[in-house]
């Protein structure tokens, strides 16, 4: 699989697995998606502008904190959108996360799905 050069996406799907290899296997396979970007920890695949992120679980969370597939959406600020989500019945979580091109938190939507919100930096 060759990779494709691809900067962060700012909309798409993470899933968490336990063997990101096979995974990667059935996404290629069937829906001839290409790789992005690979380390030990995660694959990005794309196609058509859709980014699928299989990646193992960063660290131990309990099991209602993340779900086996996760939205992940940009957002103008974090703060905002955590307080509208609360507004609107939604539930936040505790503690964000960042590398030098954004910073993540997650929340979970009024019917409980979790949602990966990005802020990306200036």
């Amino acid at each position: 699989m060759a990779n494709v050069q691809l900067g962060p996406s700012k909309h798409g799907v993470i899933v968490y697995s336990a063997d990101i290899k096979a995974l990667v296997g059935f996404y290629t396979a069937l829906f001839s998606m290409q790789v992005a970007r690979e380390t030990p920890e995660l694959v990005s695949l794309v196609k058509d502008g859709f980014n699928i992120i299989i990646h193992t679980p960063p660290f131990d969370m309990p099991k209602q904190h993340f779900s086996a597939v996760k939205l992940f959406i940009t957002v103008d600020s974090l703060a905002a959108a955590k307080l509208k989500a609360q507004q609107l019945g939604g539930k936040v979580f505790d503690g964000e996360w960042s590398n030098p091109i954004f910073t993540v938190c997650n929340i979970a939507d009024s019917d409980g799905n979790v949602i990966q919100l990005r802020e990306f930096k200036s």
